[in-house]
């Protein structure tokens, strides 16, 4: 424990950064309630703390923080999971073959992308057009020395564009606005004690698995299949108090903000544009891939459009929340992609470089 108790000391933990960037995400939070605008305490966070890292406004939030935002985001996700729904999840797996067939399509043209029009090396290229999780396409790219700095800044901005543009496409396609209002869970002041010992104990216990199964994103993941376990099992119903689930989403909302903090504004613009070109192409594939799936299937369009969504497994999931649709079925389909990615990213990368290295010793002796 002292190794992870120093890390807060006063001369090792921003304290005054941190307070700085959740004091203006949580006016962000508030200006985007105000006027009704969608996912207020995430989105108003997130933009609140890119607008103060772009003009060089001293926000930062540890990396240290993220995981018990992550835990409680996890068991709240696992909560979707019903035992009325365990039944139904043979009717998804036509969406599921298409999913991979989505995922195989969008990295390879992001490669492409990445590769001419934003002049990145191999390695750099290809995790960056990888649709994954962050943090997994971040490590990989280090052990195969691609620029990391990159890999996050291009995964970051995707998540950040797709959360922005996400609630626009869903008002078009599926009809559905997302509004500042919606509360999902009783208040702190009114839930029993009960639930909100099932959501410590049950985020611990799963943080705890997810590190032992050696989970991607073992913080979220772990805590959402021991929630979801004890959903289906119908052990406990427990819903975690919304105050708590803003107050999570506030914090990791100014974290993406927060990401492009130091960062040259030339660097970001690049990037960004690159993002832009990428994230229109993933958004309108992925749209098209839930048009396909709602046609054969019947499925509604709402919970596809989240499902196939390009964006981060935590922030579609807590738009699912939002407009209630079935959380199990778009963090599935979510879970399942990450999960993918990194596999099928890991095995690929290894065949690459095992035949670049095999063309490297071959072209002396020709």
């Amino acid at each position: 424990m002292r190794p992870f108790l120093v890390q807060f000391a006063c001369s090792r933990f921003p304290y005054r950064k941190l307070l700085s960037a959740l004091a203006i995400g949580f006016i962000g939070g508030c200006i985007f309630l105000y006027f009704h605008l969608p996912l207020p305490w995430m989105l108003g966070s997130l933009v609140a703390c890119l607008v103060a890292s772009l003009f060089n406004i001293p926000v930062a939030v540890p990396g240290i923080v993220r995981p018990p935002m992550l835990m409680l985001v996890g068991v709240v996700l696992g909560s979707g999971f019903t035992p009325k729904m365990a039944g139904n999840m043979m009717d998804w797996l036509p969406g599921l073959g298409i999913l991979v067939l989505f995922v195989i399509v969008t990295a390879a043209c992001c490669y492409v992308f990445f590769r001419r029009a934003g002049g990145l090396d191999h390695w750099t290229a290809f995790f960056s057009g990888m649709p994954g999780g962050l943090v997994e396409m971040t490590a990989l790219g280090e052990v195969y020395g691609a620029n990391t700095r990159t890999i996050a800044l291009v995964h970051s901005s995707r998540i950040m564009l797709v959360v922005l543009t996400l609630p626009i496409v869903l008002s078009f396609v599926g009809g559905q606005a997302l509004t500042g209002t919606t509360r999902s869970g009783a208040s702190v002041l009114d839930a029993p004690i009960s639930a909100e010992l099932w959501l410590f104990g049950t985020a611990l216990c799963g943080a705890f698995v997810g590190r032992l199964l050696s989970l991607p994103s073992p913080f979220l993941m772990g805590p959402m299949l021991m929630s979801a376990a004890v959903h289906l099992t119908g052990i406990s119903a427990f819903h975690a108090p919304w105050e708590i689930i803003a107050f999570a989403q506030l914090v990791l909302g100014s974290a993406l903000g927060c990401s492009f903090a130091g960062v040259r504004k030339s660097d970001i613009l690049h990037i960004l544009r690159m993002s832009v070109g990428s994230t229109i192409f993933l958004v309108a594939a992925s749209t098209s891939c839930a048009l396909l799936v709602a046609h054969l299937t019947g499925r509604p369009i709402l919970g596809l459009l989240l499902a196939f969504s390009p964006g981060g497994l935590t922030e579609t999931s807590l738009m699912a929340l939002s407009l209630h649709v079935e959380v199990a079925f778009v963090a599935t389909h979510h879970v399942l992609r990450v999960f993918f990615v990194a596999v099928s990213a890991t095995l690929l990368a290894r065949a690459l470089k095992g035949s670049r290295l095999a063309k490297e010793d071959a072209s002396p002796a020709e």
